[in-house]
C-alpha cells in the first residue's frame, strides 16, 4: 500500500481553519401546515433567537454523525442517513443532506462554514420542550429567498444567522424532489388515504391539485399498496395504503 508522508517542514497552522458546524432543518406537517421545529439560542450572538437544531463538527466525527447527533440530542430523534431509500420510508427518521452555506459573515463569531441536512418527521414523533424547543408554522413569499415564521398565535419571528435562508433552500428541495421520490411520505402515517397523501403534496407545493388526476398518478407510480383496510368516518369509507417496500 502507498503511504503519503507529510514533508518535514509542514506546519498545519499556515492556512486558516474555518470552523465548520451542521444545521438540520426538521419539517413535519401539522394541522394542514408544513411547520420546522426550532430552538431558542442561550447564548450569543442571537440570545433568545430562534433557530434551527444545529452544532460544531467535533473533529473524529463525519458530518453525517454529527447531523445524526444534533438530530438526536436537540430532538430526541434517531436517523438513517443516505440518499434514498426507497420503500421504507419510515422511522428512524431519513436525513438528507442539503447544501453548504459559506457566506464570510454568516455568523459573527468567526469563519463558519454550516454544512445543512433535512429531515421530513411524522408529526406524532415530534416532541416540543416548553419555551426551549417549538415548531413554528412557515411561509415561503413568492420571489423571497428566505421564510418567515409565525408560533401558534401567528406571532411572527426573525430567525438567528442565515437560518430563514436555509429554511428556504429546503423547502425549494422538498419541491423538486416531490415528483420524482417518495419523500412526501416521510410526513405521514404508516397507513394512509389518498385524501392524506394529496393533502401532503398540495401542502408542500403550495397550490390546489385536480383529485382525480393526482389519484391516477399516484395509483399508477407503482409506490403504493393496498392495506385492504378503510378508515371510518363520515361519508364513504376511505381505503388506506402504505408505501410499497423494496424488493
Amino acid at each position: 500500500m502507498e503511504e503519503h508522508h507529510l514533508p518535514n517542514n509542514h506546519d498545519p497552522n499556515a492556512f486558516d481553519r474555518p470552523s465548520v458546524t451542521v444545521d438540520v432543518v426538521i419539517l413535519t406537517l401539522r394541522e394542514g401546515q408544513l411547520e420546522a421545529l426550532l430552538v431558542k439560542r442561550k447564548e450569543h450572538p442571537y440570545l433568545n433567537y430562534w433557530s434551527l437544531p444545529g452544532g460544531f463538527v467535533q473533529a473524529q466525527e463525519s458530518l453525517d454523525e454529527a447531523a445524526a447527533r444534533v438530530l438526536r440530542q436537540k430532538a430526541g430523534l434517531e436517523s438513517v442517513v443516505g440518499m434514498e431509500r426507497e420503500g421504507s420510508y419510515r422511522y428512524p427518521v431519513y436525513l438528507e443532506q442539503l447544501y453548504t452555506f459559506g457566506d464570510p459573515g454568516r455568523d459573527p463569531r468567526m469563519r463558519v462554514i454550516s454544512v445543512a441536512y433535512y429531515a421530513l418527521v411524522e408529526a406524532s414523533h415530534i416532541r416540543e420542550v416548553g419555551e426551549e424547543i417549538a415548531l413554528f408554522k412557515l411561509r415561503l413569499p413568492e420571489g423571497e429567498s428566505g421564510v418567515e415564521i409565525f408560533d401558534h398565535r401567528h406571532k411572527k419571528y426573525s430567525l438567528a444567522f442565515d437560518h430563514a435562508e436555509i429554511l428556504g433552500v429546503a423547502l425549494r428541495r422538498i419541491r423538486g424532489k416531490l415528483e420524482y421520490t417518495p419523500i412526501g411520505f416521510e410526513l405521514l402515517p404508516e397507513q394512509f388515504t389518498l385524501r392524506q397523501l394529496q393533502a401532503v403534496h398540495e401542502t408542500i407545493l403550495q397550490k390546489r391539485l385536480n383529485k382525480d388526476s393526482f389519484r391516477r398518478r399516484m395509483l399508477s407510480s407503482g409506490r403504493l399498496e393496498p392495506t385492504g383496510k378503510f378508515e371510518r368516518g363520515l361519508g364513504r369509507p376511505a381505503e388506506l395504503y402504505r408505501l410499497r417496500r423494496a424488493t
